[in-house]
């Protein structure tokens, strides 16, 4: 009777621990952060993987999410679409990531999404503003596609809106990468906001993402005597753009969007340019100081956007995940619709089409460094 009654024991025993344990994951919630951490815009990449590290390891040092460790995969998917495709496939059928944080790339984030939704997999992008990353062809919103930035729309917007309002401006010259979704986007919604405001785009040029020699382009600029050039791209072209036309006597204020936020930003050649961007390190909010003296002490250099919008996207998925109580792609997307999350660069929540409605900050470079401007509302 004894021994029976021991076995008996050990066996509700067992039961308790079963049933108490029951809707917790003893599975680590497996996260796949992918960037450019190579390439023309390596400095995005590096940004994106230490702001979203960050915000993990702060996480493990309080305990995990779901009562483990969260395990990180990190993948260099170069910022283009091919290199996308192979990293988001690798991370997803091979580590076995169910959430992807990345691209930083429009034209890499779009792939990765259409991937990701087939897969079943959640994907937030920190800094993707092209509107088709979360939705579809025919308009529909992709359910498991996030960001954590605002869009092209209302960007290009306002930086048509300060220069109309601001500088004063009343012509524009425009260069595009017509093969860069990113940029195409940026300068068709700019032309768009500032040919309704009354000013006029006298000229508008494209190029390839190879191209080097931009004299002819700038020399047609040059003679329409603009106001302002547009260079809505990632700082590596800008940066060359720019040298040449200030070679070429070109006097035009440059004006762009938050690709050109990067130490690699040539400030020399751009001084006096103003670009549209997501923060401003001297946003005295606390949350930002806050933020910028961690990220300082961790990593000796003060967070750019690119920075600052991982470690935000990172905190949006890992509380929706623990809000979810399940580390499911379609519970966490349904936490993440109806969630308010006070992060770094504001407070979000989120539009129908996952997109968060949010401010944007104007900088401008001058006497070697950037300075904020002004805060421009939706």
């Amino acid at each position: 009777m004894r021994s029976r009654s021991v076995i008996l024991s050990a066996l509700l025993l067992i039961s308790l621990l079963a049933f108490s344990s029951c809707g917790k994951s003893s599975e680590a919630v497996k996260i796949a952060i992918l960037a450019p951490l190579s390439g023309d815009v390596a400095t995005f990449g590096q940004s994106t993987r230490d702001g979203a590290m960050m915000a993990i390891e702060e996480w493990n040092a309080k305990g995990g999410l779901l009562g483990s460790p969260i395990e990180v995969v990190v993948e260099d998917s170069q910022c283009s679409a091919e290199a996308a495709v192979s990293a988001a496939n690798k991370v997803i059928d091979q580590d076995g990531a169910k959430f992807i944080i990345g691209e930083v790339c429009s034209s890499a984030s779009i792939p990765i999404s259409e991937i990701a939704m087939a897969k079943g997999v959640l994907q937030i992008s920190p800094t993707s503003t092209n509107p088709a990353v979360t939705v579809d062809a025919q308009g529909n919103t992709k359910s498991l596609i996030f960001r954590a930035c605002f869009i092209d729309p209302f960007q290009g917007t306002a930086a048509a809106k300060f220069a109309l309002e601001n500088l004063h401006a009343k012509t524009a010259a425009v260069f595009l990468d017509q093969g860069n979704d990113y940029v195409r986007g940026l300068a068709e919604y700019f032309i768009a906001a500032f040919e309704a405001g009354g000013g006029q785009v006298l000229v508008k040029e494209t190029y390839t993402g190879d191209d080097q020699d931009f004299s002819a382009i700038i020399s047609k600029a040059k003679d329409a005597n603009p106001d302002i050039l547009y260079l809505p791209d990632y700082y590596s072209t800008v940066n060359v753009i720019a040298a040449q036309a200030r070679e070429k006597g070109m006097t035009a204020i440059f004006l762009g969007g938050d690709g050109w936020d990067s130490p690699d930003l040539d400030e020399a050649a751009l001084e006096g340019g103003y670009f549209t961007n997501h923060y401003s390190p001297e946003d005295p909010r606390p949350e930002v100081q806050d933020f910028v003296k961690k990220y300082q002490a961790k990593y000796g250099s003060v967070p750019d956007a690119l920075a600052t919008l991982a470690y935000d996207a990172t905190i949006v998925l890992l509380k929706s995940i623990e809000q979810a109580g399940v580390a499911d792609p379609a519970a966490v997307a349904k936490a993440i619709e109806g969630g308010v999350f006070p992060v770094v660069s504001s407070e979000i929540s989120y539009d129908t089409q996952h997109n968060p409605v949010k401010a944007a900050a104007m900088l401008q470079v001058t006497g070697g460094v950037v300075k904020y401007v002004a805060t421009i509302e939706p």
